[in-house]
């Protein structure tokens, strides 16, 4: 898998990762704004290091967890869930997008001892997909209720949730009953590319 294209080889943090963890670099390619790195789980840290001390790299601009599993590309054996890190060089003018691919049990440490500000990030990331951060400080749930189940970013959460809440006058209390909305899908789902020829 590992496959670094001829057009990346003169990027020196690619050269650089390359060189410095091997194996641990699964994959390169070039999106639309910048050059993306496939990095394996337990080398996540010690890139993100490489990269804010020795590539200049001094901010994490978004941290966000992907559910590939209604992808056409997606293969169940690399695992569910993407955690993409977005780092910006200000120095150098230059983005870089970081992805590490993880399933549903299997713990990503936590990038916060190198950017502080991941720590909202992937507390988002772990409230929103289930995406658990190893050696995180705080991972509690950060913008739904504290007795709320589930994750409302999987592809398999009901577009509706599982409960709603009203006030109930006779308790003068908001309380949740079961959802009894139908889920209606109304446009089609397509793909970028795949549809158009």
């Amino acid at each position: 898998m590992n496959d670094i294209k001829e057009e990346q080889q003169d990027l020196p943090e690619v050269v650089g990762l390359k060189k410095q963890f091997g194996d641990g670099i699964l994959e390169v390619s070039k999106s639309l704004d910048c050059t993306v790195v496939m990095v394996r789980c337990d080398r996540i840290v010690e890139a993100c290091h490489y990269l804010k001390d020795q590539q200049g790299y001094e901010q994490l601009m978004d941290l966000c967890g992907v559910d590939m599993s209604e992808y056409p590309s997606f293969v169940k054996e690399d695992g569910r869930y993407q955690v993409v890190y977005n780092l910006l060089s200000i120095q150098h003018n230059k983005r870089l997008r970081l992805k590490v691919q993880v399933d549903a049990r299997q713990l990503v440490n936590s990038v916060v001892e190198v950017w502080p500000t991941a720590n909202w990030f992937e507390r988002e990331a772990f409230e929103m997909y289930g995406v658990i951060f190893n050696h995180h400080p705080d991972l509690r749930r950060l913008l739904t209720d504290y007795g709320f189940e589930g994750y409302p970013m999987r592809k398999d959460f009901p577009v509706e949730g599982r409960v709603e809440m009203f006030f109930d006058d006779e308790q003068w209390r908001c309380v949740y009953r079961p959802n009894a909305v139908e889920n209606r899908v109304l446009i089609p789902k397509t793909w970028p590319g795949a549809d158009r020829g």
